[in-house]
């Protein structure tokens, strides 16, 4: 992840300026983050960090909470419905476009792999490929957290209640704080959550957390809660005034806003935060060629998962065509799949 801030020129004498022992441990792991579990949640939470830089592995069994629905006919953006086959499969393609891995295998534990203090990074042990190390790990299966009981020694992550006799147990979906974070450093929960029990607020919660877990990732590289926040979105750059096609006028916002900083206005850790949140800032307004580009890429992307037959029906076929891209439509013409 690009954060503008150089570790070999940071000052040792400054405490927020240098590595963490979190960060030195992590420096082999092969992934920034690993979600475990491919649903709406964890999905979302890996668009969210894929989409920022952040190397992240999905690993998904095909087993989401979701594939027990016979439909989807809430979720916001499909008028009559979607099913939930389709649905899943929109879910991973985006993903895999956003720039995650994703990884067919059922995660059975995690556990610390390291020997300091923190303990990270994470070891990510599933049931048939081989451990991985992970910087930060986001839990997203909402039925089953039994896979982090090693982290904590279970004694804040599960609850026990009577019931009819018998004592059961479950994780506590109070155990993560309403971003997501926990106890545990490096351990984030998207699901099992109060906020996952509808498609559309599970996609939201794992947004929340994901959003958490980058401002931490840019915290723990030397940046500060305030300059860390940060917003995913695309706008007009003729929406853009004049006066902010100055690059001038953006310092001048920066240094404005995080006059109060906890850090010298003058240090090069300042500087280099300022120059990466401005560089964020500046390539998030895209021109109208380029908005449009974007545009027919993401119509054609939801094409590949339409039913041609239905498209037909519902708009003939001139539009079945008008929806395809060039390879598609030769596949078409010649009747293969």
């Amino acid at each position: 992840m690009s954060d503008g801030v150089d570790r070999d020129e940071r000052d040792p004498a400054d405490p927020g300026a240098g590595e963490t022992a979190a960060d030195e441990a992590a420096e082999g792991a092969d992934y920034d983050a690993v979600v475990v579990g491919g649903g709406p949640a964890g999905c979302s939470a890996a668009v969210f960090l894929a989409r920022e830089g952040i190397e992240v592995a999905v690993f998904d069994r095909g087993r989401s909470s979701i594939a027990r629905c016979a439909h989807l006919g809430n979720y916001l953006g499909f008028p009559g419905g979607i099913d939930v086959e389709t649905f899943y499969d929109l879910l991973h393609d985006h993903v895999d476009r956003a720039g995650g891995t994703l990884v067919d295998d059922l995660v059975e534990s995690v556990e610390r792999s390291g020997s300091d203090a923190n303990g990270t990074p994470f070891r990510v042990i599933p049931q048939e490929g081989g451990p991985v190390t992970a910087r930060r790990v986001v839990a997203a299966t909402r039925y089953d957290g039994e896979y982090l009981r090693g982290l904590d020694d279970g004694a804040a992550m599960f609850e026990t209640h009577d019931h009819g006799g018998e004592v059961h147990e479950h994780f506590d979906r109070e155990y993560a704080d309403p971003d997501g974070a926990t106890p545990v450093d490096g351990l984030y929960v998207a699901s099992p959550s109060e906020a996952d029990r509808q498609a559309i607020t599970a996609a939201g919660r794992g947004a929340r957390v994901a959003k958490r877990v980058i401002a931490d990732a840019r915290v723990a590289d030397g940046w500060w809660p305030a300059a860390a926040e940060g917003v995913d979105w695309v706008r007009r750059e003729a929406e853009r005034e004049d006066e902010w096609a100055d690059r001038d006028r953006w310092v001048e916002w920066f240094d404005e806003r995080h006059a109060d900083a906890p850090v010298d206005a003058d240090s090069e850790r300042f500087a280099r935060v300022r120059e990466a949140v401005i560089d964020e800032a500046l390539s998030a307004y895209v021109d109208a060629d380029e908005a449009e580009s974007r545009a027919v890429e993401g119509r054609r992307a939801l094409a590949g998962h339409l039913d041609p037959g239905a498209v037909v029906d519902a708009h003939g076929a001139e539009a079945l065509l008008d929806a395809m891209d060039d390879d598609a439509i030769a596949a078409y013409a010649e009747g293969t799949p």
